[in-house]
């Protein structure tokens, strides 16, 4: 698989564009335009007067688009300094701009050739290795175009060039620049039969509203535009049902439907309102398992590996349970209650096959039948017992008083059988096994424990831990073991199997952390959920604020940075989502949309100082709020009639 850590990714799906910091697009690795998965240009290389120009810098400017800026000296009396600036622009909508400027003191003639090829591989075979060779290039209006069994792109230019050499797949121009002059050329990459790319976070209907940080660290502002951008480029519609949008789990590698990572995406951005929550749980309502059988009512999703101690869990099992959840966490938002209705029968069957699965037991095992009972497994059926029966209450449906009665039996066994004694406190095993025994092994995934979900009034549900254990799992969280200074290491440092790139046995994963600073703070441990807010707030300074979905758990130095996974999707959904849920969390906003309330429960020691966020959206209209340096929280925005709760 070809390492993703050092290359700039513009995101608009379904386009992207994969370049390294060289601006040349030589066809190594992933480089190149994609559309759909396919890459439609591999090769564009620049030469003016002959040579390349010299790579002096890369940025990405915004979600979808690069800036490359190269130098050359053409004047053969222009001392060392260089004299004629190439810039690229470089859109994922497969559209790049090259500008010439020239600071020669008489007038320049540049001969400019751009050398292009593809292999309309797709994605897959690259990442395999087995993409095959460049196809020959026939030309084509003011441009090249390249065919096989598969498909078929072309590249255009704006200006038309001068010649146009199919078998060396080159254009050329001959550009006259005149002292201070600059000159554009444009091309335009398409699949045949297909138009421009429409991104669908690029319209003025955006399921995400455009929120706004401001405050005493300029960090926080960044990070919530940014997050912002990167969710905005990997929304995706469904395509029988356009009106519905969903986000992509990450790019390159899951630039699809992971329903997960959708959910738990959609249920981290509902600050900035519930039409992405509403087109997610549409469309995965769509895929839910018919009967007869015992996966009825499920979501379907692929297994997972899940490190080294145990085997790999299954994503349909984490996603059946978090339809319910988002379903009523939306509706506190101010999901509108025809939308819940329509909704409402499917998480009613995800409810359904979670009792049936259960059976006469106490555990949900993962993957059923048989798999092992996962920690994180049994917090994620818990809360969706409980917000499941809270919905269901609402609308008058039966089976809310049974969801909450296995609810408390699962806590009762939960905090005996899953809680290893030991010399330091204890801490939750990993899972159990089916014959009985527990997995130890302690690490990140912990986190979903302190992750209960938010009932009516503003109230968080109960969660499996008692007081004194969810006490010894936050200090646990903020030990050296696990706070790696830039996160929540996946596997503690002690841990048999510990290794800081291991995806699932160490490396930092942005969600985990987040939802563990979420949830120490909904708790009441803000000291550990401060620590572990600032170190990835400085991990998202590193990374130029699009952070990745993981990064290595090594331990945060004096001047250092953290260190990329060269496999981590960036951006990623969740980890871009987890920005907005960081920041939200400061505010503690818990809204009751249905009764017209909302309670502020900031965090009263503002580990970032003053912050004020707006362009929120609570029951459909715009909310603001501000945290003073004291902690104390305003609103200054808000729906007509929406109170604030005691």
């Amino acid at each position: 698989m070809p390492p993703t850590h050092t290359t700039l990714i513009c995101v608009a799906l379904p386009g992207l564009a994969i370049s390294t910091d060289q601006g040349q697009l030589t066809g190594r690795g992933l480089e190149g335009f994609y559309r759909g998965g396919r890459r439609v240009l591999a090769r564009c290389q620049v030469r003016v007067a002959g040579r390349e120009p010299l790579a002096v810098q890369a940025r990405m400017t915004a979600a979808d688009r690069a800036r490359f800026v190269g130098t050359l000296r053409v004047s053969p009396d222009g001392g060392p300094d260089p004299d004629v600036v190439v810039e690229r622009i470089r859109h994922a909508d497969g559209t790049e701009r090259i500008t010439l400027h020239s600071s020669a003191p008489r007038p320049l003639r540049l001969p400019v050739e751009v050398s292009l090829g593809t292999d309309l591989a797709d994605l897959g075979m690259i990442a395999s290795g087995t993409a095959g060779p460049e196809l020959p290039a026939s030309v084509h209006a003011s441009g090249l175009r390249w065919s096989c069994a598969t498909g078929s792109a072309a590249v255009t230019a704006d200006p038309p060039p001068a010649d146009a050499l199919a078998s060396a797949g080159l254009l050329r121009w001959e550009l006259e620049l005149p002292p201070g002059g600059s000159m554009t050329l444009e091309l335009r990459i398409r699949q045949d039969g297909a138009g421009p790319v429409r991104a669908v976070g690029h319209v003025p209907t955006s399921p995400l509203a455009p929120a706004r940080a401001a405050g005493d660290d300029p960090r926080a502002e960044a990070l919530l535009r940014t997050s912002i951008e990167d969710l905005q480029a990997l929304l995706l519609r469904d395509s029988a049902h356009p009106s519905d949008t969903h986000l992509a789990a990450g790019a390159p590698w899951r630039c699809g439907m992971a329903p997960a990572d959708a959910l738990a995406a959609a249920r981290m951005t509902l600050p900035l309102g519930t039409v992405l929550a509403a087109g997610t749980l549409r469309t995965l309502a769509r895929t839910q398992l018919p009967g007869p059988g015992p996966r009825t009512g499920m979501l379907p999703g692929p297994l997972r590996d899940a490190g080294p101690h145990l085997p790999p869990g299954c994503t349909g099992t984490e996603a059946t349970l978090l339809f319910p959840v988002l379903l009523a966490e939306a509706r506190r938002w101010g999901l509108p209650e025809q939308v819940t209705e329509e909704l409402l029968p499917t998480a009613e069957r995800c409810l359904t096959w979670l009792r049936a699965t259960v059976g006469d037991g106490t555990y949900l095992p993962d993957p059923q039948p048989g798999g092992p009972l996962r920690c994180e497994t049994q917090a994620h059926a818990h809360r969706a017992a409980l917000l499941g029966a809270d919905l269901l209450d609402a609308y008058g449906r039966p089976g809310g008083a049974g969801l909450r009665q296995w609810a408390q039996e699962l806590r009762t066994a939960f905090r005996e059988d899953f809680w290893v004694e030991d010399r330091g406190g204890g801490r939750p095993a990993a899972a159990r096994t089916p014959d009985g025994r527990n997995v130890p092994h302690f690490g990140a995934i912990a986190a979903h424990l302190l992750d209960t979900g938010l009932l009516g009034a503003g109230e968080p549900a109960p969660g499996l831990l008692d007081k004194v254990q969810t006490g010894q799992l936050a200090r646990l969280f903020g030990g050296p073991a696990m706070d790696s200074g830039w996160g929540l290491r996946g596997l503690g440092v002690k841990e048999a199997g510990y290794n800081p790139f291991g995806h699932r046995s160490g490396a930092v994963r942005v969600q985990e952390t987040a939802v563990a600073v979420a949830g120490l703070a909904t708790a009441g441990y803000e000291k550990e959920a401060s620590s572990l807010l600032r170190g990835l707030l400085a991990a998202a300074e590193a990374f130029e604020y699009r952070l990745p979905e993981m990064y290595a758990g090594e331990q945060r130095a004096e001047g250092g940075a953290p260190l990329p996974h060269p496999a981590a999707c960036r951006p990623s959904a969740t980890a871009a989502a987890s920005g907005v849920l960081l920041l939200a969390t400061l505010a503690g906003i818990r809204p009751d949309a249905p009764a017209g309330t909302v309670m502020l429960r900031p965090v009263r020691s503002v580990p970032l100082g003053e912050i004020g966020l707006t362009g929120l959206r609570i029951a459909g209209a715009p909310f603001s709020v501000r945290v003073g340096r004291l902690g104390v929280a305003m609103v200054e925005e808000a729906a007509a009639g929406l109170q604030l709760g005691a």
